[in-house]
C-alpha cells in the first residue's frame, strides 16, 4: 500500500496558553501508528507518514488523541505534503519585501473561505492583499498589523477558530525542507 507523507498542522500550540514539548508531540503522534514522526519549529507542525489515505477519520484521530493527552481543544489541519509544497509554489504576492509578512490561511471549510475572501474584498492593497488558493488564502500584510489590520481582525474571530490556522512562508518552507 502506498505511503503518503502528511503535515498536521496544529492551531495555537505554544503561541498562548497551551504549551506541548515538541518530544510529548512526537511521542503521540508516534502512539497512533503513524511513521516518520518529526516536528518542525516549535508552534505545531508535525511531519509523518501513513499509509492511511482517510483524511477526515485520520484528522478525527490525531484530534481526539491531541485534546485527551495534552486536555486541550485540539484542532488539527492535515494535508499531504504535496498540497502544502504546491500552496506554497501558488504564493501570489511577492516575497522579498522587507516591510511585509507573507502568510498562507490554510482554510478547512470552503464557506468559511469564500466568507473570508468577501471580507477582503475592499482591502487597502497599501496594507493588506488577500487571494484565493486552492484550499487556501494568501496574505500579505504590513509588518506590525497582522493582529491590528481589518483582515488581522477579522481572522482573530471565534468563529474561525475551528477552521482556519496561518503560517507565514518561513515556516512553511520549513515545513516541506
Amino acid at each position: 500500500m502506498p505511503v503518503t507523507e502528511y503535515v498536521a498542522l496544529l492551531r495555537g500550540i505554544n503561541v498562548g496558553a497551551i504549551r506541548i514539548a515538541m518530544a510529548d508531540l512526537r511521542t503521540e503522534f508516534e502512539a497512533l501508528g503513524l511513521g516518520e514522526v518529526s516536528t518542525v519549529l516549535a508552534t505545531g507542525n508535525v511531519r509523518f507518514s501513513s499509509d492511511r489515505t482517510d483524511v477526515t477519520a485520520l484528522r478525527g484521530e490525531i484530534e481526539a488523541a491531541l485534546s485527551a493527552r495534552f486536555d486541550y481543544r485540539a484542532y488539527v489541519f492535515l494535508h499531504s505534503r504535496d498540497a502544502i509544497r504546491s500552496a506554497l509554489d501558488g504564493y501570489p504576492f511577492p516575497t522579498d519585501q522587507a516591510d511585509r509578512h507573507s502568510y498562507i490561511l490554510f482554510v478547512a471549510d470552503d464557506d468559511v473561505r469564500a466568507e473570508l475572501l468577501g471580507a477582503a474584498a475592499d482591502l487597502d492593497p497599501a496594507v493588506e492583499r488577500v487571494a484565493d488558493g486552492d484550499g487556501v488564502l494568501y496574505w500579505d500584510v504590513v509588518k506590525k498589523m497582522t493582529l491590528t489590520s481589518p483582515f488581522g481582525k477579522a481572522l482573530g474571530r471565534a468563529r474561525y477558530k475551528a477552521t482556519t490556522t496561518n503560517r507565514n512562508l518561513r515556516t512553511v518552507r520549513s515545513i516541506i525542507a
